[in-house]
């Protein structure tokens, strides 16, 4: 792509935005980067587009007053975050400027191999998992793309890279052209980004894209049972329930292709919905070339990501594990549906206006009790008290208190909120701290007893 001394435009101002301007000044092109975002509220992403030597950045009614035709500009880069039918990019295409994804112009200058992860949930866990292993068996990754510095940026730095481990959202995916890699995994699939589709079909159209335009040679790598296209792809599935997938967990131990490669003791994240991770990561570091055998031996070495389904330790036989970052309905029924002892659920937050009705067949048979923290609080005991035990506590170390003592020997205390953190905390690490922390001082009640977690 010639960008040399051509006008580009780039349409956001964040994390992706920054990436596709850093890469086509990189190609020669003179770059703007136009936000309709108050300047205000734009402080902190202005301020890094400055110091990395973009003066040309116009935010609020400058970002109204850009012609592009008078300004001769060639391309548009748009920001996954921004639909390509908003007024804003609707402009560039009625002038005849090619709009592009940022994903697709990293692509199409990335020298690097690709894995790529989509799914509803799971995505971040995975892909930090894959640039680990791929890092712990000579090749070098890194986790980039939704999660982290944008694949544009990872291109513009001109980093050595072998293999890229890149997330990829369904915003992502509706402006790809070109854009295909080795080995694209597909996690799973349930609703959600319902604000920003009409309905499900086209948010599952719009993940589907990721087998666009895969090859013979590529591997798709898919949870067994999902209903997905992938293309041309040779197809590859996983599953940590059920033996008909190229890859499963069963009794405590790896299976691919009717081999055991071993015991899953060295795994550190919890639940099988991670057992399902490290599957999809083995059969697309295979298709890279990597051997299973080794990349299971990195495993030991990964440091499980923060507030997913993290084990906190062990307290009078109950396990406390931290799912911080469960903060939308899906991710709290993947972890409470992969976790096989019975739970104590710690659940509320904010109130965001969710329909928390789907619960109600979901926790029965799984969780002994809830306890309920946030503004939602009062909301949620209402709705579960019907179907199980549901307390309200007015802090995370009430909580804390009340789960131990609703749970028995065997089970696990989970913090797994189904909404965010803001009613009470920065964020869902500041709230997983603190659950940490409240697990931490039960020490002054009892004998606190870390151990490492089981497989």
């Amino acid at each position: 792509m010639n960008l040399q001394d051509q006008s580009i435009a780039v349409l956001g101002a964040g994390r992706s935005g920054l990436g596709a301007a850093l890469l086509a000044r990189r190609l020669g092109a003179r770059v703007t980067v136009i936000d309709e975002g108050r300047p205000e509220a734009l402080a902190a992403a202005l301020a890094t587009l400055k110091s990395q030597g973009f003066e040309d950045c116009r935010t609020g009614d400058q970002a109204l007053d850009y012609d592009p035709i008078a300004e001769r500009c060639r391309l548009a880069i748009i920001s996954p975050g921004m639909d390509a039918s908003w007024p804003l990019p609707a402009r560039f295409s009625a002038a005849g400027v090619e709009l592009m994804g940022e994903t697709e112009f990293g692509f199409r200058q990335c020298r690097a191999e690709l894995v790529a992860i989509t799914g509803t949930n799971g995505k971040s866990t995975c892909t930090e998992l894959v640039a680990h292993l791929l890092t712990a068996c000579g090749v070098a990754s890194q986790p980039c793309g939704n999660h982290g510095r944008s694949l544009s940026e990872v291109v513009a730095a001109q980093e050595d890279q072998g293999v890229l481990a890149l997330e990829v959202s369904s915003f992502q995916l509706e402006t790809i052209e070109r854009f295909r890699a080795r080995a694209s995994i597909w996690l799973n699939f349930a609703a959600d980004h319902l604000d920003r589709y009409p309905g499900m079909a086209e948010y599952f159209a719009a993940k589907s894209r990721i087998f666009a335009n895969v090859g013979p040679e590529d591997v798709a790598v898919v949870r067994h049972g999902e209903l997905v296209s992938s293309g041309a792809a040779r197809r590859e599935t996983f599953s940590a329930s059920q033996t008909g997938a190229n890859a499963w967990v069963q009794d405590g131990r790896w299976w691919l292709d009717g081999e055991d490669l071993g015991s899953l003791s060295a795994l550190r994240l919890r639940g099988r919905h991670n057992q399902e991770n490290v599957l999809a990561a083995l059969l697309a570091l295979r298709a890279h070339g990597i051997e299973p055998r080794r990349a299971l031996a990195a495993l030991g070495g990964y440091e499980p990501p923060a507030h997913r389904c993290q084990w906190v330790g062990s307290l009078d036989g109950r396990d406390y594990i931290n799912d911080s970052k469960a903060t939308n309905l899906h991710a709290l029924s993947a972890c409470v549906q992969s976790l096989d002892q019975p739970l104590v659920l710690i659940l509320g937050g904010k109130q965001k206006g969710l329909d928390y009705t789907p619960l109600l067949p979901l926790l029965p048979g799984r969780v002994r009790a809830v306890v309920l923290i946030g503004e939602i609080r009062w909301q949620l005991q209402e709705l579960l008290q019907p179907v199980l035990p549901s307390l309200c506590a007015n802090d995370m170390n009430e909580a804390v208190r009340l789960a131990h003592d609703l749970s028995q020997a065997g089970d696990a205390v989970v913090l797994s909120p189904g909404t965010s953190s803001f009613d009470m905390y920065r964020g869902y690490a500041q709230r997983g701290e603190v659950f940490a922390a409240a697990v931490a001082q039960l020490s002054g009640r009892t004998t606190l007893n870390f151990q490492s977690p089981k497989p």
